[in-house]
């Protein structure tokens, strides 16, 4: 285990953990990667400021589980629920909806599909195009439709076998809101591009690694510690084949709220 400290984010003012700490959500989220011009690139959004948690901050795709992606009629391809139950170390129940929260986040929110069918068909025209499936995209968001009837209505299958394991981070005890997320990596798949067409941020685009963390260290965007810490993989891992096929250390990480007598820091475990 290595030790890092993170800043407290200036004017805070909430510095006890609360005697009832908020309950922690599942959730999960998605590096999309691609290979750019100048190294491997991620495609990050920027949350709107009225947002509860986390507003202002440059973020990875994602959010908290759906009750019915937990589904045992989710059309499902590649590694099954228990080899993900094994990498993941959990529940197979947890692990079909932590799988499936990510590829429906994924969708709502950039309009990647990590789907397929046996014939190699391209799953947004298999939904009926580009209108149908913004479509889908709402009834998702707004609950009208589930992950597995969107699917199944297609005749796709969720392709597990594109979503690779990274990261298992815990919102800290002094947050009102609280989650316990799964990082994963994905490339962006062959004539799919994401768009960010979500109400949930106003800024989304691709950049390098290298680039968000420069620009967070000169406070010209907000990371959270998970955000960081998953950059600065990417960064080193350098190429989207690398990053893939790279089997990281992972255990749940919870910062910590410590004081070091020179300032107030986040501390992390990590593995």
């Amino acid at each position: 285990m290595t030790t890092r400290d993170f800043p407290f984010a200036a004017g805070r003012e909430l510095l006890e953990v609360p005697v009832d700490p908020a309950p922690v959500r599942q959730a999960a989220t998605v590096m999309l990667l691609r290979d750019g011009a100048h190294g491997l690139e991620v495609f990050m959004l920027r949350r709107v400021s009225t947002m509860a948690f986390a507003p202002s901050m440059h973020v990875f795709p994602g959010g908290g589980v759906d009750l019915r992606d937990a589904t045992d009629d989710l059309p499902w391809a590649g590694p099954d629920v228990d080899d993900w139950a094994r990498t993941m170390d959990c529940p197979p129940d947890e692990v079909r909806a932590l799988v499936a929260a990510a590829a429906r986040e994924v969708f709502e929110e950039t309009g990647v599909l990590l789907a397929g069918d046996d014939e190699g068909s391209d799953p947004v025209e298999r939904l009926g195009g580009a209108d149908a499936a913004a479509r889908a995209r709402q009834a998702l968001v707004g609950r009208e439709l589930s992950f597995a009837e969107l699917l199944g209505g297609a005749g796709l299958r969720l392709r597990s076998d594109l979503l690779g394991y990274r990261a298992h981070w815990i919102t800290p005890e002094i947050e009102p809101r609280r989650y316990d997320t799964r990082f994963f990596v994905a490339e962006v798949p062959p004539g799919q591009e994401p768009d960010g067409e979500t109400t949930e941020a106003d800024r989304a685009e691709w950049v390098r690694p290298q680039d968000v963390l420069a620009a967070a260290e000169a406070g010209e965007a907000r990371l959270m510690p998970p955000t960081i810490v998953c950059l600065e993989q990417l960064q080193a891992a350098g190429s989207v084949s690398r990053a893939l096929g790279e089997r990281p250390a992972i255990a749940p990480v919870m910062p910590v709220l410590v004081d070091t007598g020179a300032g107030t820091v986040m501390r992390a475990e990590l593995p």
